[in-house]
């Protein structure tokens, strides 16, 4: 039993969303496989969403001064230190 599609019509099921922009962008190779391979991880997705999401997180949160990153991470090293010296 063959399908009737003299009907159809041709495009994208869904609309795309009016506030997004279609852009053509060179990326590194590395980068889209790392986007991709969270896809995976996750079980789903949308590895180009992933990409926006970095981007929109990095100007929405400047990054930090590199002292102020160092005492943050000293500080998270140190919590892990003694979570682990009060399990033994």
């Amino acid at each position: 039993m063959s399908e009737d599609f003299s009907g159809g019509k041709r495009g994208p099921v869904l609309k795309p969303d009016p506030a997004k922009k279609r852009i053509t962008i060179r990326l590194d190779g590395d980068i889209i496989e790392h986007f991709k391979q969270q896809v995976l991880k996750a079980g789903g997705g949308n590895y180009q969403t992933l990409i926006n999401d970095a981007l929109r997180k990095h100007i929405e949160y400047p990054a930090r001064p590199l002292e102020e990153t160092l005492r943050l991470v000293i500080r998270e090293e140190l919590g892990n230190t003694r979570y682990l010296k009060e399990k033994e």
